[in-house]
């Protein structure tokens, strides 16, 4: 059984819908949350088989108020990425992926979109990426991708939304298993709301089975991806 290490930034963000489809698989979850007292970030990779970075809320990693706990958290998922282990990091999660893995971050202000994303190619994510579906992005700042990245899905601008770094790695700017409540949850603990946020709440609301649908086959992707179902070495 793999055991993932799912690091937390606010208590309101966790892995959301995608916690079902981890638990069917006999995929175990590790949350980390440095922001509660005696919380720390774990030194190295040392006993889990991969890394989720969640988003933070009102925090950023370039710009408005940083992530406490950014630097041991640079330090833990470059030593993912030197063992070889995957990484999802999602909202300013992926901004720390890129960042780790010799891209970087743009600031960009605190944002609440949900858009329809388009994904690059048939055969990305393993040839489960829905050819379009609903992204929800919350965050702070936007992440540059490294040169070894491929984008797989774009938004409505034609900005990357999903990308892969490596042969195992993938950011996600739109949480993918996000529940409107849980973003709402995460709103009402931030000092900072982006402008239209009920108007866009009542957006994700809207398209909130479309996006559960989609996790469905994303989830099989990312685990054929990663791994995560097969024996460990």
């Amino acid at each position: 059984m793999k055991t993932l290490c799912v690091l937390q930034h606010v208590e309101a963000e966790y892995l959301g819908l995608m916690e079902d489809h981890l638990e069917s698989r006999n995929i175990r979850f590790h949350y980390v949350r440095p922001f509660a007292p005696g919380g720390i970030v774990p030194p190295a990779a040392e006993g889990f088989d991969g890394l989720v970075l969640l988003g933070a809320g009102q925090y950023g990693i370039v710009s408005g108020h940083l992530i406490p706990s950014l630097g041991p958290e640079l330090r833990l998922t470059a030593d993912f990425l030197v063992r070889r282990l995957p990484v999802v990091g999602i909202g300013v999660g992926a901004c720390i992926l890129t960042a780790a893995a010799g891209g970087g971050a743009d600031e960009a202000p605190l944002r609440f979109v949900v858009q329809q994303a388009r994904r690059s190619a048939p055969d990305v994510l393993a040839g489960h990426l829905p050819q379009t579906f609903p992204a929800a992005v919350y965050m702070r700042d936007r992440p540059v991708l490294p040169s070894d990245s491929r984008v797989l899905a774009v938004g409505e601008a034609g900005e990357p939304l999903v990308f892969q770094i490596r042969d195992n790695c993938v950011g996600f700017v739109g949480h993918p298993g996000a529940k409107s409540g849980m973003i709402e949850d995460v709103i009402m603990q931030s000092d900072d709301v982006p402008d239209r946020t009920a108007e866009t709440l009542g957006d994700l609301r809207a398209v909130q089975g479309e996006m559960a649908a989609a996790l469905t086959e994303i989830m099989v992707g990312l685990v054929k991806l990663t791994h995560w179902m097969q024996p460990s070495c």
